[in-house]
């Protein structure tokens, strides 16, 4: 009898990285990168849009717990300035709590189909509750009525309960397309280090990492490379 294959160390030694179909490995000089991380970052988060990478916007965000106990999970980036990299989250969900407790973060963005990763890491401060509704206000429905649902990280007894408060939130946001979520709460990561990684098919991955630096009150970059 034909079956498919279900082994994990079977699926795992038939994949590939990088298959060239599909992935375009640009070159990273590092002499040609600008002295703002946040400069290189914009200028590859459009080439990643341009080279059709779905939801570059997508990024792992790891926290840990009051104990030092680490946690990540899958957030959208809400904006990148001089304050910070951006996103949001409910204050009582496990990510809040964890902020809470210890207000520092990294990101790590991936987007294969250039075989880079961009990963960021530094202390999270809380934006005024002002800019966290403003920028609830302009995302969609779907993200409004997520936000009014609440409850983020708490146990559910059932979907059915979910699909109850869901379609609440939801008539809510149609309705009221100005509704407060009050505990919606907007982060900021202001990173002490970027690195960003671009893979080479000889596996010669350049990594070129910027680290903070204070000069006289003024924020300065330096800049290096790291093995692969």
């Amino acid at each position: 009898m034909d079956t498919e294959p279900t082994d994990l160390h079977e699926l795992l030694r038939s994949l590939r990285v990088w298959d060239p179909a599909v992935t375009e490995l640009p070159p990273l000089d590092p002499a040609d990168a600008p002295g703002d991380p946040l400069d290189l970052f914009t200028r590859w988060f459009a080439e990643a849009v341009a080279a059709g990478q779905r939801e570059p916007h997508t990024v792992s965000l790891a926290t840990a717990d009051a104990e030092g106990l680490p946690d990540a999970r899958i957030v959208m980036l809400h904006g990148a300035d001089e304050d910070g990299w951006s996103f949001a989250t409910h204050a009582g969900s496990r990510k809040g709590r964890h902020l809470a407790a210890r207000p520092y973060a990294a990101l790590v963005f991936h987007w294969p189909v250039l075989g880079r990763q961009v990963r960021v890491r530094g202390p999270v401060t809380v934006a005024p509750a002002e800019e966290a509704r403003t920028d609830l206000h302009a995302r969609s429905a779907g993200a409004l009525a997520a936000a009014l649902t609440g409850r983020q990280s708490e146990d559910l007894g059932s979907l059915e309960e979910l699909a109850r408060a869901s379609e609440a939130a939801w008539e809510r946001a149609g309705r009221e397309p100005d509704a407060p979520a009050p505990s919606w709460t907007l982060y900021r990561l202001l990173p002490d280090e970027v690195e960003f990684f671009q893979g080479d098919p000889h596996r010669r991955h350049v990594r070129l990492a910027y680290r903070r630096t204070e000069d006289t009150g003024r924020t300065t970059w330096r800049t290096g490379l790291l093995w692969p």
